[in-house]
This record gives structure tokens, C-alpha cells and sequence, in this order.
């Protein structure tokens, strides 16, 4: 690892992983990086051949590494970047701390952030991927977040800077997230822990959430999120379109598209990474033939296939 600089953190080469996905899938990354604190990151960065390309990676819920690895250093912050605390209407989470611990802890002190609840995943992916569910995103909350651009340098951007659009932003790549400051309303503190308790028997109810998944694999062709209300329309959710493509059920090796839920693929035990995508462009190609609908990916796929035999 001589191309590469000598952090205070642990900076691991060719490290596999599928061990840090849930869908547990994918080949090796160029180094594994687990910043000691912001100046450690930051200093890597800066001192960080500007050629090698760099991915931010959080828990990796909404992630397939495909099989043949990604020739990039890989970002992963741990417990400093995890901290959670609450100052009037403002709740500011780092960017590794779960989405559903910021809910908690900001219900405890009477702030309503209770959509991040369900939502799997650490706050710096979703604030890049503007994550949403019940009728809110991250948009609507973010006052500012900080990151460390690819060359080391630190700055500070508003919710107009990232630009949101439903399941995107437009933080630049290798810019890697460190903090979010969010407004949340007030509430009681009972009275939304009650919500968040509905919120999570729902959604165990009807996604299979004890399966190996990363989340909602498509986005909605509607561009928006569900909303839990009893008026929601499913006329253009994704797992609609899936549904009367035939496609709930449908296997590819060790993938699945859920029975439960059709827009949840699965690995059911022993799936590549060249497995889960290929099923998934199965189901996109069979929507677009039965209603005419391309559907976009919401889960991430980075990397190289493998190499062939």
C-alpha cells in the first residue's frame, strides 16, 4: 500500500466486502479506511492521490458490491462520527449514527424526526439519497451538513447546495458526509415513541425485514414516497408495476424478489452479487414490457463483475 498515505486510523488493503453489506455480497475493495477522527479523514484525503477514486460506504443497507470488487478506497466512519445531540428545535447526528437511534434519541427530548424510524441505514447516506418514508425526506428537515470534499478540504452545505430530488442529491462524488443538523417539531415524547412503535409493527407486517435485503430496490415510478395514509395511491408504486409484471416471487440462482413484499430483493442463501442484479434487471425489463415503465434502481451497485473464467 505504498500509493497510499499512512492514516491514524486503520487503512486495510484489499479488503472483502460482503461481511459489511447486508445483502452480503460483493469482492474486495482497493483499502478499507476507518478514519480515527475528522483530521485524520481530512488529512487523507488531502494527501490522497487525486486518481484513486474514493467511495463513502455507512452500514451498507442500500448497497450490492458486485463480485469482481471496486477498485476504490472505501470510507467507513465509525463511533467518533456516531454522536447524537439535541439543542432546542435542532437534532445534529453524525453522519455514522443510525437513522432509527436519531429518532429515538430526538423522541426522547420531544423533537419529531420520527420518519427516520423505519429507514435502515446511517445518516450520511441518507442525507446523499434524501431518504423519505411516511411522507417526509430528509429534505424537509436538513438545515446544513457538513463534509470533507475530496481533497481534504472541510465545508459546510445547505439543504439548497445539495439540491434535493426524490432519492438524490447532488453531493459530488468522494465528498464524504460528516454531520447533519436537522429541524424537527416539537412533540410529545410518549405520543411519538407510540408512533414510531405503529411505524415499525407496519412495517414488519408487510416487509421482510428479518431476510437478507437492502431495502426498496427500485425507486417509485411516481416519485415519491409512501405515505402510510389510508388515501395512498399504489397505481404507480414500484412494487405495483413488479406485481402485475408477474415478478413478485421471480429467482435468479441465490436472488429473489420477495413474496412479501416485491420490491425487496433477497438473497436467500448463496447469491453473487451477478445474481441479484441480473434478477433485478429481469423485473425491470419485464415492467417495461408489460406497462411501459422503466423502473430506476434505489439500491447502489458499484464495482467490477467478475472476471470470467
Amino acid at each position: 500500500m505504498t500509493d497510499l498515505p499512512t492514516p491514524r486510523g486503520t487503512l486495510t488493503p484489499d479488503r472483502p466486502l460482503a461481511d459489511l453489506t447486508w445483502l452480503r455480497v460483493g469482492g474486495p475493495a482497493r483499502a478499507l479506511f476507518q478514519p480515527a477522527d475528522e483530521d485524520d479523514l481530512a488529512a487523507f484525503l488531502a494527501a490522497l492521490d487525486p486518481s484513486i477514486a474514493v467511495f463513502p460506504m455507512g452500514v451498507g443497507s442500500n448497497l450490492i458490491v458486485r463480485d469482481g470488487g471496486l477498485d476504490a478506497v472505501v470510507i467507513r466512519l465509525g463511533r467518533a462520527f456516531n454522536g447524537i445531540r439535541v439543542e432546542g428545535d435542532r437534532v445534529i447526528a453524525g453522519a455514522a449514527a443510525l437513522d432509527a437511534h436519531v429518532a429515538r434519541r430526538a423522541a426522547e427530548a420531544g423533537r419529531d424526526l420520527t420518519f427516520l424510524r423505519t429507514i435502515p441505514g446511517a445518516i450520511g447516506g441518507a442525507v446523499r439519497m434524501n431518504a423519505g418514508c411516511y411522507g417526509s425526506y430528509v429534505a424537509d428537515h436538513l438545515v446544513e451538513a457538513r463534509a470533507i470534499t475530496r481533497s481534504g478540504e472541510r465545508v459546510t452545505l445547505s439543504a439548497a447546495d445539495l439540491d434535493f430530488r426524490y432519492r438524490q442529491s447532488t453531493l459530488p462524488d468522494g465528498w464524504v458526509l460528516v454531520e447533519a443538523t436537522f429541524h424537527a417539531e416539537a412533540g410529545d415524547p410518549q405520543e411519538l415513541a407510540d408512533r414510531m412503535a405503529d411505524q415499525l409493527a407496519k412495517r414488519d407486517e408487510t416487509q421482510p425485514t428479518k431476510d437478507r435485503t437492502a431495502g426498496s430496490t427500485f425507486r417509485n415510478p411516481a416519485g415519491f414516497s409512501s405515505t402510510g395514509r389510508d388515501d395512498d395511491t399504489h397505481e404507480l408504486k414500484a412494487w405495483k408495476v413488479i406485481d402485475d409484471a408477474g415478478m413478485r416471487g421471480a429467482t435468479r440462482g441465490g436472488a429473489q424478489m420477495s413474496p412479501k413484499h416485491s420490491n425487496f430483493l433477497v438473497n436467500t442463501g448463496g447469491a453473487t452479487a451477478a445474481d441479484l442484479e441480473g434478477l433485478g434487471e429481469e423485473v425491470r425489463k419485464r415492467v417495461f414490457q408489460n406497462s411501459g415503465i422503466s423502473l430506476q434502481w434505489e439500491v447502489i451497485r458499484v464495482g467490477d463483475p467478475a472476471p470470467s473464467a
